[in-house]
């Protein structure tokens, strides 16, 4: 019998190219892709979302968000995802399908979505006006502050959408968690929108 080998690609490997695109000049809307990543969801059983907060509490210190958040602590971010569940995102496998099961067993179901989804952070001073293109959400500062989280739609694909710590310069910083199979139409739908404000295109191991 003929032996197979999985070899893991970023669902945007073959679209993806590093460099800037769109008008030149200044650079107005940052992309960078995730890749390899953990990603993990929880949802509570029937019954048990109290178990489920209460053993979350114990293993991240804190209950999984219980309303549109995503939640950093010091080697995870905890992003809702519906009522009674949410992603766990982290690197190195200590917050992992393997370490998570034992702990959260009996309360929740756990899913792993590391290869599922793509993972894209849009920054820069343009990255509102951008995401204003593909999205009905109000992401004003004032409306969708760090740490805002929801499941949504863009260009008529899912898509969980948070917004995380500013960068260093002070610019907005909003991440999208897309299934992997519409990774490649979503990514070519944020280049035409952003094209006109400039874009530097990327990808990075770091988990922000």
């Amino acid at each position: 019998m003929a032996e197979f080998t999985w070899d893991a690609r970023s669902p945007l490997d073959r679209t993806l190219v590093v460099g800037p695109h769109g008008a030149q000049g200044d650079t107005g809307v940052s992309l960078t892709e995730i890749r390899n990543f953990d990603l993990v969801q929880v949802m509570a059983r029937r019954g048990k979302a109290g178990d489920l907060a209460r053993a979350a509490t114990a293993c991240f210190g804190i209950a999984g968000p219980d309303a549109p958040k995503a939640v950093r602590i010091a080697d995870a971010t905890l992003i809702w995802s519906g009522p009674d569940q949410f992603f766990v995102l982290s690197k190195s496998g200590k917050h992992g399908m393997k370490a998570l099961a034992p702990l959260l067993a009996g309360s929740a179901s756990l899913s792993d979505q590391s290869h599922a989804r793509a993972l894209i952070s849009i920054s820069g001073d343009k990255a509102r006006a951008m995401l204003a293109k593909l999205s009905s959400l109000d992401l004003h500062a004032s409306v969708f502050a760090v740490g805002s989280a929801a499941a949504t739609s863009m260009d008529h694909t899912s898509v969980s959408l948070w917004r995380g710590n500013d960068r260093a310069d002070g610019q907005p910083m909003f991440n999208a968690l897309v299934f992997a199979t519409f990774a490649e139409s979503l990514w070519h739908t944020m280049l035409d929108a952003a094209a006109e404000y400039g874009v530097d295109i990327s990808h990075s191991e770091e988990v922000t």
